[in-house]
């Protein structure tokens, strides 16, 4: 997980994790919209797992 990310993370988060597939996408766009802060958090934690 770069710097540039995790900042794009907190200020766009659909946008940080455009490469780990669509549905993942979807999940962060939604929850964005809903909140930015369950946004970020759901950002976060897709970037920070090890498997993807």
């Amino acid at each position: 997980m770069s710097f540039w990310r995790v900042l794009l993370a907190i200020f766009f988060p659909p946008l940080s994790i455009l490469d780990k597939g669509c549905g993942s996408v979807l999940i962060v766009l939604l929850l964005t919209i809903c909140g930015w802060v369950p946004g970020v958090i759901a950002a976060l934690v897709i970037l920070n797992n090890p498997d993807s």
